[in-house]
């Protein structure tokens, strides 16, 4: 089953869409196979509309688009996020896709009074792209926002185990930064091949 990275920026030429291919080409010379999911290039509606609201609150059947996102998720061994900050957070699209494919009964349920996470079993990975160095985004607390409120607050509400990466100073011009993390960028991918390997093994019951 393939890694399936998820990537959102407007600009097919960015760094992030070029971070995401280093990703699945990581991914692919370790021998898993990968998907990349531009949602910017494939038209996702990120507007959580009425039908979403009546799939929330009275059990109704979630729309076709967000069914089609989440079999992709189903089919996926491992999950990978790949955005820039925009104001310490991911992009508008990423997080209506969040909003609206992260649904109850699917990634989590709560009919007992207790959430209980519904996602396991894969690795998932958020790979942010900051302008800013390391120092700025520390010193303001950024980076642990970041990881607190994405890989904590949303997928480990689902009950996903998620790590995050933040690439510094992608504005800066510094061609050699630039260049290390391309480079990280293709160790994650072989990395998560990896892991999801040694995931879905051990998913398979002992016959």
């Amino acid at each position: 089953m393939p890694a399936l990275i998820v990537t959102a920026n407007p600009d097919p030429n960015s760094l992030t869409a070029a971070v995401a291919r280093a990703i699945a080409d990581g991914a692919r010379r370790a021998g898993s196979d990968a998907t990349v999911a531009d949602l910017t290039a494939e038209g996702f509606d990120p507007r959580y509309g009425a039908a979403d609201r009546a799939a929330f609150l009275q059990g109704q059947s979630v729309p076709a688009d967000v069914a089609r996102e989440q079999a992709r998720i189903d089919a996926a061994d491992a999950l990978v996020l790949v955005f820039p900050v925009y104001w310490w957070s991911m992009p508008a699209i990423l997080k209506g896709w969040i909003d609206r494919v992260f649904t109850r009964d699917w990634a989590y349920s709560d009919t007992t009074g207790k959430v209980i996470g519904l996602l396991r079993d894969r690795p998932v990975h958020l790979v942010a792209l900051a302008a800013a160095d390391q120092d700025a985004f520390d010193r303001h607390g950024h980076s642990a926002a970041i990881d607190s409120s994405l890989a904590r607050g949303i997928f480990g509400y689902c009950g996903l185990t998620a790590e995050t990466t933040i690439l510094y100073g992608v504005e800066n011009g510094d061609a050699a930064l630039i260049a290390d993390h391309l480079r990280h960028a293709g160790a994650l991918g072989e990395s998560l091949a990896a892991t999801a390997t040694s995931s879905a093994r051990a998913a398979v019951p002992a016959q």
